[in-house]
């Protein structure tokens, strides 16, 4: 059975929305994207690298496959480690609209997602990798299909956006695994689900 990891950029109030650039993402008249760039330093592309070579496949929402599509299949380098493992490793993207992509290894999953999911969960190999991707990312959330969670949070309050954890969600408690820092100040938390919260009560003891 596969593991499922899910890998993300957030601000410190959650937001995930368009971390890249300015028109990543500018729906719902979110003009804040960009918000990661200024914060690149060479030890996040090292961890990066670290991460992507335990893939076995990657899950993508359409947005985030769109982005990908257009970017790696033009690094060619053999040596490039990402590219390497993006271009020659399966590619699950979840979309209802999508009816094929120009991104080589790319498979399509309609219908069902999560049980398309359990599916792919189902066979032995190494981690289905999750990258960016939220919306799809809240799903599988929502039905306990994340095995671990590497969250890069990043030292910036942006005040709108969307969020992966928003108002509403169904309360969990994580077990932490591992933390970093890195030199620009990024907080890389990895977290794995723990069952629900549990709840106290702090009490004054009388002297």
């Amino acid at each position: 059975m596969s593991k499922l990891i899910a890998t993300t950029f957030l601000s410190l109030d959650g937001v995930y929305q368009g971390p890249g650039g300015t028109e990543e993402d500018p729906s719902g008249d979110f003009d804040l994207g960009g918000w990661v760039t200024p914060f690149y330093e060479e030890g996040m592309a090292d961890l990066a690298e670290e991460w992507i070579s335990r893939a076995g496949s990657f899950l993508l929402g359409r947005r985030t496959h769109d982005i990908f599509a257009a970017h790696w299949p033009k690094v060619t380098d053999p040596a490039d480690p990402l590219a390497s493992r993006l271009n020659g490793l399966p590619k699950h993207v979840v979309s209802r609209t999508l009816t094929e992509s120009p991104w080589t290894g790319t498979s399509i999953v309609r219908g069902d997602v999560v049980e398309s999911v359990r599916e792919l969960k189902s066979r032995p190999g190494d981690e289905i990798q999750v990258h960016g991707s939220g919306a799809l990312l809240q799903t599988l959330i929502a039905h306990d299909l994340v095995d671990e969670y590497r969250l890069w949070l990043f030292p910036v309050v942006l005040g709108k956006g969307r969020q992966l954890f928003p108002a509403g969600v169904v309360p969990k408690k994580f077990e932490h695994v591992e933390s970093r820092r890195t030199a620009a100040g990024v907080t890389v938390l990895v977290l794995r689900p723990a069952g629900n919260p549990d709840y106290d009560t702090f009490r004054l003891v009388a002297e």
